[in-house]
């Protein structure tokens, strides 16, 4: 299975598990990374570049893992827009200030690939939130726990 992460995902992963703390957890995380198994999209870099923290390093010095979108990726962005509740992937903010927004992208990916979307985001309701929009459209989707229990993963 390829996992296409979120920026999300990646916030937690190193918000709340230090290197130090848990060299095993990064050994295989960076295994998954450097086989292919993790990857992402260019939208996501887009979304953590500018930050001022090691995940922006990190996330540069990954770069080859984020992908630009295929056309046929571009094709399934344009039609999970036509649902009209999933317009709000985009944010009014984000459409008004031309912000990066990769979640409609990351779940085109893993269709795409017939691989899985791996995010942290919560659904809410009818919420338009990736694990929501993934379920409507048959994409599989995980959290970070989801994915570990997954791939059995146990530190």
């Amino acid at each position: 299975m390829i996992y296409v992460i979120d920026s999300c995902t990646l916030i937690n992963l190193f918000r709340n598990f230090y290197e130090s703390r848990f060299p095993s957890l990064w050994a295989e995380f960076n295994k998954y990374v450097e086989c292919g198994r993790i990857i992402s999209v260019r939208e996501v870099y887009q979304e953590l570049k500018d930050r001022d923290d090691r995940l922006a390093t990190w996330a540069t010095l990954h770069r080859d893992i984020f992908h630009p979108p295929h056309v046929d990726e571009m094709s399934f962005v344009a039609e999970i827009f036509a649902t009209s509740n999933f317009q709000w992937l985009v944010k009014k903010q984000a459409r008004l200030q031309g912000t990066p927004v990769a979640d409609p992208f990351v779940i085109a990916k893993a269709k795409a690939i017939a691989g899985c979307a791996l995010s942290d985001e919560k659904s809410k309701g009818n919420a338009a939130k990736i694990p929501r929009v993934c379920a409507h459209f048959g994409v599989e989707c995980v959290n970070l726990e989801g994915f570990m229990e997954n791939e059995n993963w146990s530190f």
